[in-house]
């Protein structure tokens, strides 16, 4: 029987945001060393701030699954460093050697590293619609990181997935049942979750937020996210759930993080929307409720102004 280790801890004891703390783990290029969640899975927590110098780009979390047969890695991590540093970690953990990498989005947090991993002859998996969002964006992407990651960048070459699947991928590895998931549109195209069924457990992805913000982008289907929550990912019945940003908790509280945020803010622009209201005054609707949560300056805004021009052609 797998035992709870630091999921307990973390939801006797509410973690907090990470927005103002430039680095948990200054020995390594990780943001914050792995923690062990629940037995044989790890996960490197990263900052909830935007992608800087001083994290590397580690804003995003970086897990991996032991399986008695091999290690599977949720993230290939933002470039060659941070990937070579939580290679390093695993290592410090099992022997068991890397079977296989999975990219949780098509976003760069979650690909750039890749050509670390393809080196040494691992596959990496991703979603179809993931694939070709990074090969249509890779060059900006790979510009953008070089320019707040400068020397960190060096030896990261933008590669994509070796492998993608369409609905579910299945992994048996060891004594693991690994279901890699696309349950619908979600925040992005293409994003994954990663599901652990005889543990309960959920490696979310950016389908579920709490200590953050979540960036609304303008392919961003909220309605659909919010139908994707309700009808597959919180019917899977998770007990552990490890979001794309933030740390590890249950469903109760990324439902209030993600769906609470998304419904709320679909609802203050439908009303914007029903008493005329245009997309300037939809930037000054109330968002205070979540204010509290990291990235709030930095996204609230943004995001309602995405969900106006959404929702004004619903």
């Amino acid at each position: 029987m797998f035992r709870p280790i630091a999921l307990l801890v973390l939801m006797a004891t509410p973690a907090m945001g990470s927005e103002d703390i430039a680095d948990q783990y200054p020995q390594s290029t990780l943001y914050s060393k792995p923690i062990q969640v629940i037995e044989n899975v790890w996960s490197s927590i990263g900052a909830t701030a935007p992608p800087s110098y001083e994290n590397a780009g580690h804003n995003n979390n970086l897990s991996f699954i032991v399986t008695g047969g091999g290690v599977v890695v949720v993230n290939a991590g933002a470039n060659h460093a941070l990937s070579k540093a939580l290679h390093d970690e695993i290592k410090a953990v099992t022997d068991q050697p890397v079977k296989l990498v999975i990219n949780e989005n098509g976003q760069g947090h979650a690909m750039l590293g890749n050509n670390y991993w393809t080196e040494q002859g691992i596959d990496v998996l991703a979603h179809a619609d993931a694939a070709e969002e990074f090969e249509a964006h890779a060059g900006e992407i790979f510009e953008g990181m070089k320019r707040y990651a400068r020397e960190q960048a060096e030896g990261t070459v933008p590669t994509g997935p070796t492998l993608t699947f369409e609905d579910e991928y299945i992994i048996e590895m060891g004594d693991m049942r690994i279901e890699v998931l696309h349950l619908g549109p979600a925040h992005s195209p293409g994003d994954i979750s990663v599901w652990l069924p005889d543990r309960k457990l959920v490696i979310a992805g950016d389908v579920a937020f709490h200590e953050r913000i979540p960036p609304i982008f303008p392919d961003t289907c909220t309605s659909c996210w919010l139908e994707t929550w309700e009808t597959r990912f919180e019917p899977l019945g998770a007990l552990y759930v490890i979001p794309g940003h933030g740390h590890a908790t249950d469903m109760a509280v990324v439902r209030k993080g993600t769906h609470g945020y998304v419904s709320h803010l679909r609802k203050v622009v439908g009303e914007h929307l029903e008493n005329g209201g245009d997309l300037a005054g939809a930037y000054y609707l109330d968002q205070t409720a979540y204010e509290h949560l990291d990235t709030f300056e930095e996204l609230a805004t943004k995001n309602a102004g995405q969900v106006f021009v959404e929702m004004e052609f619903e």
